[in-house]
C-alpha cells in the first residue's frame, strides 16, 4: 500500500474507533486520550491549555499562527444503524459527524507535520469539546489558546451535499440561536366562574399571537428573523383555571442588531399584555451561540483552495441552525465551510450515515488551506 492508502485507512480506523465509543459534551475524556495517543504516534505533541476535555497541538514554529478546528462530542441519541463500528454506548451516538471531523483534522495534522519545516509559521490544531452544548468554543477562547491566532478555519459535513461538493459564503452563514422562557402568573379558580380569575391561558393565547408580529411587523423583511414558540404548558384539570402558564421558544437571526431588537420587542409585548390583563409575565432570554459570520477574504481563499483540491464549489445558503464556531469569528478572522457527506438521513438522526470517503480529501484540503493561509499572511506582511 502507498503512504496515502496507509494514512487513508488509518483515518478510517480512527473514525470507527471514535464512533464505537462516543462521549457526550464535557465528558470526552477517553476521546481526548485517544486523540493525544494517535497524534503522539506521529510525533505531534499536545497540550490541554487548562481544558477539562479536548486538546490542542502546534505544528511548525513562530508567527503567524493559523488555527484549524474539529469538534469531538457526540449526542444523546440511540443509534439505529447496524454496522461493524456501531456505537457501544447505549443512547449515545456520533449523529452529527464529529467523529468524521476529528478524523479529518487528525489527517490534516499528520500531513502538516510531514512538511512542518517548510511552514511559514505555526498551525494550531484544536480538538474542541462540547460543541453540541454551544459551550466548547467559549472554553477554548477562555483558555487563551487563540490570543495570538491570526485566522481560524473549521468545517461541518453536510448530508444534503453530494460527496466531493464544497460550499461556503462570505458574511453571515449560521444563525444566532437564542432561547426564551415565559412564565405568566395569573389567578386560578373555577372554570365556571372565570370572572373571579385572571386566566393565564387566555393571556398566553394573546401573547402567542402577538409574538408572531415581531418578524412580520417589527423587523425589516429583508433581515432574517424567525420567532417560534415551541412549548406551552398550563393546567391540570378540565374544570380548573390554572395559576400559571409556561411557554418556551427560540429566535433565529443573522445580525446582532436584529437579535437585540427581537429581544427588546418580545419583552415589550409581554409587558404590555401583562398590564392589559393585570397579570405578571416574566421573560427569561438566553443568548445561545452567536451568528457565524465569515471573513470575506478567508472565505474567498477557502473557495480557491477547494477548487484547486478538486471540489465542486457552491455558494452556501444561509442556515438557521447554530454553530459555536461563530464565537471564534467574533474575535478572530476566519471562515467556516461545508463539505458534502451524502447521507440519506440528516444530522441528529438515529440513522444518519455519512459517506466517510470524504475524510482523506478533506484532510488534504485543510492541510493545504492552513499552508496557504500562512503564506498569504506572510506575503501581506512583507508588502
Amino acid at each position: 500500500m502507498s503512504n496515502r492508502q496507509l494514512l487513508e485507512q488509518q483515518l478510517l480506523n480512527w473514525r470507527h474507533e471514535l464512533h464505537r465509543h462516543p462521549e457526550l459534551s464535557g465528558q470526552e475524556f477517553q476521546t481526548t486520550d485517544k486523540l493525544k495517543q494517535w497524534l503522539s504516534e506521529y510525533g505531534i505533541e499536545t497540550a490541554t491549555w487548562g481544558l477539562k476535555t479536548g486538546l490542542i497541538a502546534d505544528i511548525g514554529t513562530g508567527y503567524p499562527i493559523v488555527a484549524i478546528r474539529a469538534d469531538i462530542d457526540a449526542l444523546p441519541i440511540h443509534e439505529e444503524i447496524e454496522q461493524d463500528f456501531r456505537s457501544t454506548q447505549d443512547g449515545v451516538m456520533h449523529a452529527c459527524g464529529h467523529d468524521l471531523h476529528s478524523s479529518t483534522i487528525l489527517g490534516a495534522a499528520i500531513l502538516l507535520k510531514a512538511q512542518a519545516s517548510e511552514l511559514k509559521g505555526t498551525v494550531r490544531v484544536i480538538f474542541q469539546p462540547a460543541e453540541e452544548t454551544y459551550s466548547g468554543a467559549y472554553e477554548v477562547l477562555k483558555s487563551g489558546a487563540l490570543e495570538d491566532v491570526s485566522a481560524i478555519f473549521g468545517f461541518h459535513n453536510v448530508p444534503e451535499l453530494a460527496l466531493g461538493t464544497f460550499a461556503t459564503r462570505s458574511g453571515a452563514f449560521y444563525a444566532n440561536v437564542d432561547r426564551f422562557k415565559i412564565v405568566i402568573k395569573g389567578k386560578g379558580g373555577h372554570a365556571g366562574r372565570p370572572h373571579e380569575t385572571k386566566d393565564p391561558i387566555v393571556v398566553a393565547a394573546q401573547l402567542i399571537s402577538a409574538v408572531q408580529t415581531i418578524a412580520s411587523r417589527s423587523i425589516n423583511n429583508l433581515d432574517t428573523c424567525v420567532v417560534s414558540i415551541t412549548q406551552v404548558h398550563a393546567g391540570t384539570s378540565w374544570n380548573v383555571l390554572p395559576e400559571e402558564a409556561h411557554l418556551e421558544g427560540t429566535v433565529r437571526t443573522h445580525s446582532p442588531e436584529v437579535r437585540l431588537a427581537v429581544e427588546e420587542k418580545l419583552k415589550q409585548i409581554a409587558q404590555g399584555i401583562a398590564l392589559a390583563h393585570s397579570v405578571d409575565i416574566a421573560v427569561d432570554w438566553d443568548n445561545g451561540p452567536a451568528a457565524l459570520i465569515n471573513t470575506a477574504t478567508w472565505a474567498e481563499l477557502s473557495q480557491t483552495v477547494a477548487r484547486a483540491q478538486g471540489y465542486e464549489v457552491q455558494e452556501a445558503p444561509l442556515y438557521l441552525i447554530g454553530e459555536d464556531f461563530g464565537a471564534y469569528l467574533e474575535h478572530i478572522p476566519g471562515a467556516f465551510v461545508s463539505i458534502g457527506s451524502a447521507s440519506s438521513f440528516g444530522l441528529h438522526h438515529p440513522q444518519y450515515q455519512p459517506n466517510e470517503s470524504l475524510i482523506y480529501p478533506a484532510a488534504q484540503y485543510f492541510a493545504a488551506l492552513a499552508t496557504q493561509a500562512l503564506e498569504s499572511i506572510h506575503k501581506n506582511a512583507e508588502v
